[in-house]
């Protein structure tokens, strides 16, 4: 999948899988690093160790691409509201993504904006380390809980 620099998102963030809890799924979480991976940092801009996704790509195309890359990015927010991630934790997530859109429309520099934002690489960190470090140490409010979680399973 990546070139010859890995890219952090493959490198840091495997090595991080380890200390989340047994009872996250894992593959939800290597479905999110994909996203992130695809968006942020799939291409390694030759000549250089710097790498940027098929976010500013999109980009490109006026309001569209960003709308639309926007929507993709919306994926991790999802699966990490499925996984039990705190509610504040989201809406930092979304802040992110409205931050790149926003920032993505201006033209040409919007281009370059995208490029070094990666929303998503800074949503899936923020995610890993809401579920590593409280996911599992205490028991959440009705109002910390994601609305995935709120809802009784029946048998």
């Amino acid at each position: 999948m990546a070139g010859a620099q890995e890219s952090e998102i493959l490198t840091e963030f495997d090595k991080r899988l380890g200390d989340l809890p047994e009872s996250v799924d894992q593959a939800a979480v290597k479905r999110m690093q994909l996203v992130a991976y695809v968006l942020d940092e799939g291409l390694r801009v030759p000549g250089t160790d710097y790498r940027i996704g098929i976010d500013p790509i999109l980009g490109i195309l006026p309001g569209a691409g960003d709308v639309l890359t926007g929507g993709l990015s919306l994926y991790i927010v999802v699966e990490a509201a499925r996984l039990g991630v705190s509610y504040t934790t989201l809406l930092k997530m979304i802040a992110n993504i409205s931050v790149d859109v926003v920032g993505g429309i201006v033209p040409v520099v919007g281009d370059l904006f995208d490029a070094a934002w990666k929303a998503n690489k800074r949503n899936l960190e923020l995610a890993l380390t809401d579920l590593t470090i409280e996911y599992d140490r205490r028991p959440r409010s009705a109002n910390e809980r994601t609305r995935f979680e709120s809802i009784p399973l029946e048998s």
